[in-house]
């Protein structure tokens, strides 16, 4: 005897529920697998094309101390994000002044190359003839990633 469509629906439920949990599972563990085997993990702290500082710089930050004066050298009229340097350590990268709008600052990776960090980013400029706000810009970008002591290595893609 065949059982009602009610436990046929049920079972279908079912299923669908198992082999929703599966992916997930797998999923995660994908995940857990590749956070600990890939390239260091990173995210932005903040981002943006006006800061206080008008020359060109790498920074790497492993304190609270010298997050507070890179910060108020950087925006003292905002709070200081939260980062916590038991933890994590801030690498940035300032463009300097740029005389127009359109110029960019990106870190698009980080590798572990016998024990150096290496900073890949990419800087962008206005494509000639395009029209740009006429107005200096400060162009810069910082993330946070896990600390780390030892050598940090900045790499400018083309």
């Amino acid at each position: 005897m065949l059982a009602p469509a009610s436990v046929w629906r049920a079972i279908g439920t079912l299923a669908c529920l198992l082999v929703s949990w599966a992916a997930l599972t797998a999923g995660r563990v994908a995940a857990m697998n590749q956070a600990t085997s890939g390239p260091p993990a990173f995210r932005t702290v903040e981002r943006g094309s006006q800061s206080n500082i008008d020359s060109p710089s790498k920074v790497v930050v492993r304190s609270a101390a010298e997050w507070t004066k890179l910060w108020k050298t950087h925006n003292f009229d905002k709070p200081e994000p939260r980062v916590d340097f038991d933890k994590e350590m801030v690498v940035g990268v300032f463009m300097g002044s740029r005389p127009t709008g359109g110029y960019t600052v990106e870190i698009v990776s980080l590798a572990d190359k016998d024990g150096t960090l290496v900073v890949s980013y990419r800087e962008t400029s206005p494509r000639p003839g395009t029209m740009a706000a006429q107005v200096l810009t400060f162009p810069y970008h910082l993330i946070a990633t896990a600390k780390r002591s030892g050598e940090v290595k900045f790499e400018k893609q083309p």
